[in-house]
């Protein structure tokens, strides 16, 4: 067995596909438009990697309530602090360099156009 894919729904696809390309450099692996249903998948994925962040788009619906059972995904980067200084630079909203009690930093939280929350990690 293995993750296939992690998703989330979407208000604005594409301010969202633009978002995750940006900040993190993500392709789009393959797009299903289902009109006759009203909704849009867009598979994105990280260079190299095969596992897949879906982005579901339903037409006309309002911005979504997270609730307070989603915590984030994570990606993990192996230049934490400089990933950290352009997202900065660029505007998005991100979080200090934070660390678990009694260690150094070495994640941060950046949050993309619907409120859903990335944890970046420094690659092991």
């Amino acid at each position: 067995m293995k993750m296939a894919h992690t998703c989330v729904r979407v208000k604005n696809l594409e301010e969202s596909v633009a978002f995750y390309q940006t900040a993190f450099g993500f392709e789009e692996s393959r797009r299903r438009d289902f009109p006759e249903s009203k909704f849009t998948l867009v598979y994105l994925t990280l260079p190299g990697d095969g596992y897949e962040l879906e982005l579901t788009y339903n037409y006309d619906h309002e911005a979504y309530n997270l609730g307070d059972g989603y915590g984030h995904i994570a990606i993990a980067v192996s230049d934490l602090e400089a990933l950290h200084e352009s997202h900065k630079e660029v505007g998005f909203n991100v979080t200090d360099l934070k660390g678990l009690p009694g260690t150094a930093p070495s994640y941060y939280f950046i949050v993309d156009p619907d409120g859903y929350k990335i944890e970046v990690i420094r690659e092991k």
